[in-house]
């Protein structure tokens, strides 16, 4: 089977944000040109939020995919961070795009809704909703094995989508009955859960830029795959925060003081290939100290008359 951007993460990754592209553009050439068509504000309002999804969808596909590369000499750690950039930008649309339809649902209830109402419109809107529900599914299922918050933010584009359809459908149905009036009542409500979404992928990932501290389980995980090794004798001095969307980890580990260097070394190794095996783990430093010696940092506090080293294992994680 030919596959333009080969195999491996990268490429299913590339394949979905694509599916994106081409699944948004589809939607706007049929909503958007039966809306031109029949003068429906709704129609053209729901193209337009596609739009901008369509440009989200473009810059995930161009520049999410970075963090698959390797490491280089300008992205010594990697390019784990470029993906949450990414996503941050799609979280910033879709809350910039959820107050402009709220600001739209407002203006067009505060003053005289007038929709042209046909079944072509109902047509045009029920095949935007297959469109994108087959879209999300089929982002959501190759998420399932990525993980990518790039994809993450794209999937939960398709269901605001997915709601901003229904509330185009509403108001063209209301219309069809007589109420036109349903059409920016149901336009502000699906707005207020677009912009919360918005908020909510644009928080999200903002925690992974600025290297914030995972939940403590992530922590508590670290600390037991530690305290496994049989040569461990205490933890200390532990950070595990976020480098793009992995954990970074760095660690004092105690170990018997009458180790040779090759036995320590050897420990060490252990250590940081164990860690990095964990799920979401990068990159690892592990500093091995000697067993109740204390640290250099300790050392002023010694000088001044402090008491003796802590026992093994002792100090806080």
């Amino acid at each position: 089977m030919w596959r333009p951007w080969g195999d491996g993460e990268k490429a299913r990754f590339r394949l979905a944000a694509g599916a994106n592209i081409l699944g948004n553009a589809v939607k706007i050439a049929v909503v958007g040109a039966t809306g031109l068509a029949f003068g429906s504000v709704a129609l053209l309002a729901d193209a337009a939020h596609s739009v901008a999804d369509l440009v989200a969808s473009a810059v995930v596909f161009v520049w999410g995919g970075a963090r698959y590369d390797d490491a280089d000499e300008t992205h010594p750690h990697g390019h784990q961070r470029i993906e949450p950039l990414a996503a941050l930008f799609v979280g910033a649309t879709i809350f910039l795009l959820g107050a402009l339809l709220l600001r739209e649902s407002v203006s067009e209830f505060l003053g005289s809704p007038e929709i042209t109402a046909s079944p072509v419109l109902v047509a045009a809107l029920a095949f935007a909703l297959v469109d994108m529900y087959l879209l999300y599914r089929y982002t959501e299922r190759v998420n399932a094995t990525l993980g990518s918050t790039a994809l993450t933010a794209l999937a939960a584009d398709c269901l605001n989508d997915i709601y901003t359809t229904v509330a185009a459908l509403v108001g063209v149905v209301g219309a069809l009955f007589g109420f036109p009036v349903l059409d920016p009542v149901a336009g502000a409500l699906v707005s207020v859960l677009v912009v919360y979404q918005g908020i909510e992928i644009a928080r999200e990932n903002v925690t992974y830029l600025v290297g914030a501290a995972p939940p403590a389980g992530d922590r508590d995980r670290v600390i037991e795959a530690l305290r496994e090794h049989p040569a461990v004798e205490g933890v200390h001095d532990l950070t595990v925060f976020y480098d793009g969307t992995d954990l970074e980890v760095e660690v004092h580990v105690e170990v018997d003081g009458e180790m040779t260097l090759r036995e320590a070394h050897d420990v060490e190794t252990q250590l940081v290939t164990g860690l990095r095996d964990l799920r979401d783990v990068g990159d690892v430093h592990v500093h091995l100290d000697p067993s109740g010696l204390g640290e250099w940092k300790d050392a002023d506090d010694a000088g001044e008359g402090s008491g003796p080293a802590p026992e093994p294992g002792t100090r806080d994680a």
